[in-house]
């Protein structure tokens, strides 16, 4: 049975730190966000039609006409291979996540225009929103922001978050939300297990 989870679905950055996280961290965020996850299992975004136009939009302003069911299997593919990149066990995972995601980016074509303070990357073939996907990661990826996208250590929540700790430690995409519950529950769990051993005495 899916159930969405509006606590899961809403952005849980505080809004004073969202001008620290990089708009390209925002919107793959929102997209990895936007998978089935989480207990109960939330519905897939991508399946709403709103949410498939305002997700997209985070990567071009021309989601609207390239949001159909069609063309947005191509980027539930791109969802799959950016979480296997995220949850990769190790160093093999990662490479087989990445060329995936290269396979399914290759007919997005671009073409560099140069001025004396930019380069400008111009999409001239392929689906713009996979384009705007693209270039979203590989600016993460050139930057090394994108190791600071991480999953939720809830096991029942899993959502994704990009890690503003300064030594990419951080555990909950929410704290008051996942990581007072894994406090509270690793107490209980440790009061539980001393219960018989005092009993005994």
């Amino acid at each position: 049975m899916l159930a969405t989870l509006p606590h899961m679905a809403a952005d849980p950055t505080p809004s004073a730190l969202r001008s620290e996280v990089p708009a390209a961290a925002l919107a793959v965020v929102e997209l990895l966000n936007s998978r089935p996850h989480a207990t109960p299992l939330s519905a897939d975004a991508l399946d709403d039609p709103q949410a498939a136009k305002r997700i997209t939009g985070l990567f071009t302003p021309a989601a609207e006409e390239h949001s159909s069911g069609r063309r947005l299997t191509r980027v539930r593919e791109l969802r799959s291979d950016l979480m296997a990149a995220v949850t990769a066990a190790d160093a093999d995972e990662a490479a087989a996540a990445w060329a995936a995601f290269t396979e399914h980016v290759a007919a997005a074509r671009f073409r560099q225009v140069f001025t004396a303070d930019s380069v400008e990357q111009r999409q001239e073939a392929g689906n713009p929103v996979v384009g705007g996907i693209a270039l979203a990661v590989a600016e993460l990826v050139v930057s090394g922001a994108w190791r600071r996208i991480r999953l939720c250590a809830n096991k029942d929540c899993t959502h994704a978050f990009y890690d503003l700790t300064r030594s990419r430690t951080q555990r909950w995409h929410s704290y008051e939300v996942c990581g007072n519950r894994s406090n509270v529950a690793a107490y209980r769990a440790r009061k539980s297990k001393a219960a018989p051993l005092s009993a005994g005495r």
